[in-house]
């Protein structure tokens, strides 16, 4: 058997699926406003890896490997460069999907765009809202964090000792830690029609309903890495369990890349792109560099 590090048990336990026989994933996939240095690409190496371990013990596996492709920063950077939001994601979407090939990564089962289910997030945000636990505000809609008992399990803090986030352009919260479903449209940015209006997905929504779409309302393993833990898998266990699903029975992250120290990033301006790298090293030893540590150590 394999033994996996369960964040939401804080313990090593032992894999047993919920179906006999088959195994099913849901990786955090890229948010694709630029290219990826190779601290991005370690997550889907070391999901690929798990995978070709539960496929060679004979499992049936079905991955799936989200992209977000829109967000605040992807707008952000078609606001600069004065090109189409769907131009910078389509772009870098493709330069991710280089970097997982040429680095041995199986393609996933399913790699859904999250633009691609604004109905299915809707649905789910109609029942949130109908069931108390989210509200609309100004063309927003919210989740309401002190509806559900179990908020914050995942990441073990206490709801009270978080900070309250600035929460810039978005009104009519009931409490400041509530977070964003869906946001109103402003001038400028791409949007969809809601019964609440006209906006866009936040982040966390766009996985709790891609997940439930795929796999439904429970599956095995849900991936990323240790800096999604909190906000967006905690957000994303709320609106699930909130919506009724049992959601993941196990929470794997893995750890970062890091260079002197500092966790590699864009906005640190220290991240080394997987299309230099490759340039410099066969991709085989870039496989092995980010492969062979446990998953949770820092590179």
């Amino acid at each position: 058997t394999i033994r996996l590090h369960d964040t939401n048990a804080r313990q090593i336990r032992d894999f047993v699926p919920l179906t006999a026989g088959c195994v099913s994933i849901y990786l955090c996939g890229a948010t694709v406003q630029a290219a990826p240095h190779i601290g991005h690409i370690r997550s889907g190496l070391n999901f690929d890896i798990m995978r070709r371990w539960f496929t060679y013990r004979g499992y049936d596996v079905t991955f799936i490997r989200n992209v977000t492709d829109i967000d605040d920063k992807i707008i952000a950077k078609s606001a600069e460069q004065g090109r189409p939001w769907w131009s910078i994601g389509y772009e870098n979407e493709r330069a991710f999907n280089d970097g997982y090939d040429v680095l041995g990564c199986l393609p996933p089962t399913y790699e859904p765009r999250a633009t691609g289910h604004v109905p299915e997030m809707i649905e789910m945000m109609r029942g949130l809202i109908e069931s108390g636990h989210a509200y609309e505000a100004d063309g927003n809609v919210y989740f309401d964090v002190r509806s559900l008992p179990s908020y914050l399990e995942l990441s073990n803090q206490e709801l009270d000792d978080l900070r309250q986030p600035s929460g810039e352009g978005e009104t009519g919260k009931r409490d400041q830690r509530d977070f964003a479903m869906w946001k109103a449209t402003k001038p400028g940015e791409p949007s969809w029609e809601t019964p609440w209006g006209r906006g866009r997905p936040g982040w966390h929504l766009e996985c709790s309903a891609m997940a439930h779409k795929y796999l439904g309302s429970a599956f095995d393993i849900h991936g990323g890495g240790i800096d999604l833990i909190f906000p967006h898998h905690e957000n994303e266990i709320a609106q699930a369990k909130a919506y009724g699903d049992e959601f993941a029975k196990y929470w794997v992250h893995n750890g970062w890349v890091t260079l002197s120290g500092e966790k590699m990033s864009k906005s640190l301006g220290n991240s080394v792109l997987v299309s230099e790298m490759v340039k410099q090293w066969r991709p085989i030893v870039l496989r092995y560099y980010l492969g062979t540590p446990h998953y949770r150590s820092m590179i």
